[in-house]
């Protein structure tokens, strides 16, 4: 099942954390960084079954967002949508190709750097 162009009608940017050394203290620092800027996504807030679904494995998750394939994510990133900050508990991939488009089921506000 293809995903229609016109579903990804959101922009997201999606931030991994890097850490640099504070050249006069030493202290390490814990910075967020945008790697993939205004990527087109999916942003659905969940459907009172499926948040109520979701509260017996995580209470916190709160959307699914969609987004086409590409390497490289895990779990540790965030993604930032209008000012609001979103972590993903996982990348799940289409059931077809596994190559096609991305799913994170997400919680708000948690990651905040």
């Amino acid at each position: 099942m293809a995903l229609a162009a016109g579903r990804l009608r959101h922009r997201v940017d999606i931030q991994a954390r890097q850490q640099t050394q504070d050249p006069f203290t030493g202290e390490i620092i814990d910075n967020w960084v945008t790697i993939w800027p205004s990527v087109p996504a999916a942003v659905e807030p969940l459907s009172a079954r499926e948040f109520i679904a979701a509260q017996a494995v995580q209470s916190e998750v709160s959307a699914r967002i969609t987004i086409r394939y590409r390497d490289g994510l895990d779990a540790s990133m965030r993604i930032v949508h209008r000012g609001k900050i979103y972590n993903p508990a996982g990348w799940l991939s289409d059931k077809e190709s596994g190559l096609e488009y991305l799913s994170a089921p997400v919680s708000q506000g948690v990651n905040q750097g």
